[in-house]
């Protein structure tokens, strides 16, 4: 039996500092025809701002999963999924650490940090669109969502 609760349109936090690789995982998702928000940040401060509502993101919606780049300037990745998995209020937003590092000391480092999963982009657009609907469907389909906490 397995337990999910329906999302009718998922929101999707990709924090990404290329803006290349942002606009072909928009394409990817866009391909896979799934209805789904794809919400967009270049570094690890801006994503922790939308995460927190902070200005000028107040009125962001809670994401169902995060897509999170270990490179990027300013606040990396690393640091990004360390804040995020020491807030209460934050840590139970599945984390999937999307990069293009395949160094076993990024992917131990990740796991020991509380990511969710650890997936290596793909170079080529056909293979990320396969990869990218098999995570959507594993992450919003097949697993269980903590529902997010009522607003004050």
């Amino acid at each position: 039996m397995t337990m999910t609760l329906p999302i009718s349109r998922a929101v999707v936090l990709l924090v990404e500092d290329n803006e290349a690789d942002a606009r072909l995982t928009r394409e990817a998702f866009t391909e896979i025809g799934r209805p789904l928000t794809m919400e967009w940040v270049r570094d690890g401060d801006e994503a922790l701002a939308y995460l927190r509502r902070h200005p000028p993101y107040q009125a962001a919606p809670r994401p169902h999963l995060v897509l999170l780049d270990l490179n990027m300037p300013r606040r990396d990745g690393r640091a990004t999924l360390a804040a995020i998995k020491s807030d209460p209020v934050l840590r139970e937003i599945p984390v999937v650490v999307l990069t293009t590092s395949e160094n076993e000391r990024d992917v131990r480092e990740s796991y020991q940090s509380y990511a969710n999963a650890y997936v290596t982009k793909p170079v080529d657009m056909d293979d990320l669109t396969k990869k990218m609907a098999a995570l959507l469907d594993f992450w919003l389909s097949d697993v269980a969502h903590v529902p997010p906490v009522a607003e004050d």
